[in-house]
């Protein structure tokens, strides 16, 4: 027999093999692909199973679902002990004197300081970390933001303008205190409760006793985790009225 005719001896043997083969099923619609995998699941199942009805896997994976995890538990408990540490010393004030944190304890730094004379505020922010553990920054951007408000801080030199979106000059050019209305609604020593701060070397108050409603004079805007605020000021004569 010559090669060519084995070739073609082989050609038509592999041609009759696959006619003979089964052609795969070609599923037409939605439904037919929803019926084709619940077949394919059927079988590995039994597969699987050797022929057992399954359910002693069941058992396990409900038992394992139903139990938390030492990971999923310990993530639960930073994740809300972030939340509130964010919601109640970062970013939301308090509503009994309606100032956040940094702003209650740059206040109470300028108490502390206060002789009548005008300060650096680069030294402010530097008396105001022993209260604030979050970097001079922070605290340097909530001063500016209080002392443009023009009630509790009494101002000198260049703090921006609100308006056309000026940045103040550095801390170390721009000096400040507090002012007359400050001194006259927002402290007193005898209810005012005090704390230990961050390090346990100082202590500073939980709120300040505020004769005015700050938050609606001020405002305040903060996003925390889970909840955000925005309150817009209002008019100094009408609230007091």
């Amino acid at each position: 027999m010559s090669k060519e005719e084995q070739l073609l001896l082989e050609l038509n043997e592999s041609k009759d093999m696959s006619e003979e083969q089964e052609p795969e099923e070609i599923p037409e619609s939605p439904e037919d692909v929803d019926q084709l995998d619940g077949d394919d699941a059927g079988d590995d199942t039994g597969a699987g199973d050797g022929g057992g009805d399954g359910d002693d896997g069941d058992d396990v994976d409900a038992a394992a679902s139903s139990e938390p995890s030492a990971l999923r538990q310990m993530m639960s408990q930073y994740f809300m002990e972030y939340a509130s540490y964010v919601i109640k010393d970062r970013a939301i004030p308090d509503i009994h004197d309606g100032l956040k944190p940094v702003q209650r304890r740059i206040l109470h730094s300028l108490r502390e300081m206060d002789d009548g004379k005008y300060h650096k505020v680069a030294n402010i922010v530097g008396n105001t970390m022993k209260y604030h553990p979050h970097g001079d920054m922070s605290i340097y951007n909530a001063l500016v933001h209080v002392a443009n408000k023009e009630y509790f801080i009494d101002r000198q030199g260049n703090f921006g303008n609100i308006y056309t979106g000026d940045v103040a000059s550095a801390a170390r050019y721009i000096e400040c205190r507090l002012s007359l209305l400050a001194k006259e609604v927002l402290f007193n020593k005898e209810v005012t409760e005090f704390v230990d701060t961050y390090d346990g070397r100082n202590v500073e108050p939980v709120v300040l006793p505020a004769k005015i409603p700050l938050l609606l004079l001020q405002g305040a805007e903060g996003i925390a985790v889970g909840m955000s605020t925005r309150v817009l000021p209002h008019n100094f004569n009408e609230v007091l009225k």
